[in-house]
């Protein structure tokens, strides 16, 4: 059997016996790296060579998570909080209860949707908005699985629709290698090629939001980012005026890097907001503790992060990914529905493996497309399958960043499974109508 598949079906297998998912990973690559031929010496070194490859983002992400519980020391989450008890009432009134319910779940999702493309900082802005709203969830008693599947709608769903932001480097990536494969396309047609792919995550968002986890959820009242309960921060229109300053600051340096100069400016950004918050005078003398136990809180994401990069390292050394590709299409014959779907199952494996579908594009292009064109797909069929097959995987990885992220910031108090929480309700709610919309989309196309 593949490599590419055992690996993977050993890495969420262990994860979903709630296996640690660095120890998945790591335990999968050497499974995967054996089984495709690699000796155990040459599986080891490809793996701690390919440690590096996310090293960058695992410090970015630990610098956001010392500059969310700096944030804290602002008084931001009370003044949030506050503002939430007046929202919802002392007694928690219905009609504001649900009132409150909606407005936080829309913003959540509209901020979500924005760092993709209108101010794309993808998924920067967690750790800053969403420990602080946890209070407030909890007093709504909103499903955090809920707000998990939300948050990956937004990481995903934009990316994959408008040509904007992260959206223009995915259709740009799908383009050239669409192109390098045989098919010149235009790129204005992606996003019409992508409408029914997107109106499944759509559909899956709207059966998490109105069905699956509408009922009401409790949660222990436990204490966030090391600070106790009952020690809630004073804040004032200076201390909060200091907070909203640092976020804009951090935002803003980052969207400068990114945009203007080209370079990955998360590092960057976190350390302009930690300093403005230090410059404060907010942190009292507690700097280092602080920053230090929010470095703890995103360190799981980061080593996650790590342990994929070599992960994927080692199924690309094997060289059984591209063997994968090609086994599946000599399997197809000239049967074009049970060609969409296999592609897009094979797709679906790839990035639930890799956890990058950036990453995915380049390696099932070379072969889909040409396959494509030999089952007589049209350009727009074309455009949909490799584009869904891609994407596929990305909602529901234990190791991407669209799952990795929302965990991030919902389990401060430890009370949200990255597996149970994040990864099989957005697997559930997203990939799934993506395998069937995207397969209709191929077919109609």
């Amino acid at each position: 059997m593949n490599a590419v598949i055992i690996a993977v079906l050993v890495m969420l297998l262990l994860s979903l016996f709630r296996i640690n998912v660095v120890i998945a990973l790591v335990v999968g690559s050497i499974v995967g790296g054996l089984m495709g031929g690699l000796d155990i010496q040459t599986t080891i070194n490809t793996f701690t060579e390919g440690l590096g490859g996310n090293a960058t983002v695992a410090l970015s992400y630990a610098l956001l998570g010392g500059f969310a519980v700096a944030l804290s020391r602002t008084g931001l989450p009370d003044a949030m909080v506050d503002l939430a008890v007046k929202m919802v009432g002392k007694h928690g009134d219905s009609k504001k209860r649900v009132f409150s319910k909606v407005l936080i779940i829309l913003v959540i999702l509209i901020i979500s949707i924005f760092s993709q493309n209108v101010i794309p900082i993808h998924i920067a802005f967690i750790p800053v908005l969403i420990p602080p709203l946890l209070k407030v969830l909890n007093e709504l008693q909103v499903d955090r699985r809920l707000i998990a599947t939300v948050i990956t709608f937004g990481l995903t769903a934009p990316y994959i629709f408008l040509p904007a932001g992260f959206g223009d480097i995915f259709h740009g990536i799908l383009q050239t290698n669409i192109a390098d494969s045989g098919l010149e396309i235009n790129k204005s047609d992606i996003p019409l090629a992508m409408l029914l792919p997107t109106l499944g995550l759509i559909v899956g968002l709207l059966v998490a939001i109105f069905i699956t986890y509408r009922k009401p959820k409790s949660y222990k009242k436990v204490a966030l980012s090391n600070v106790a309960e009952h020690d809630r921060v004073g804040y004032t229109v200076k201390s909060i005026s200091f907070a909203i300053i640092a976020i804009v600051v951090t935002l803003s340096v980052q969207l400068y890097l990114s945009q203007s100069l080209g370079v990955d400016g998360m590092i960057v950004g976190a350390l302009s907001g930690i300093a403005v918050i230090y410059l404060s005078g907010f942190l009292k003398g507690k700097a280092d503790e602080l920053l230090t136990s929010g470095m703890k809180m995103m360190a799981f994401i980061g080593f996650v992060m790590i342990a994929a990069s070599g992960f994927a390292s080692v199924l690309r050394e094997t060289g059984d990914v591209e063997r994968l590709v090609t086994q599946s299409a000599s399997l197809i014959g000239h049967n074009q529905i049970a060609a969409a779907l296999l592609m897009l199952i094979v797709g679906l494996l790839i990035t639930m493996g890799i956890g990058s579908s950036f990453s995915t594009i380049p390696i099932i292009a070379t072969i889909f497309v040409p396959l494509c064109m030999e089952l007589g797909f049209s350009p727009m069929a074309t455009i949909a399958l490799v584009g869904t097959a891609a994407a596929l995987g990305d909602a529901g990885s234990p190791a991407s960043d669209s799952t990795l992220g929302p965990t991030s910031g919902l389990n401060v108090d430890g009370q949200h499974n990255h597996i149970w929480d994040t990864c099989v309700p957005t697997f559930i709610h997203y990939n799934i109508p993506l395998i069937i919309f995207g397969w209709i989309a191929a077919i109609i196309l």
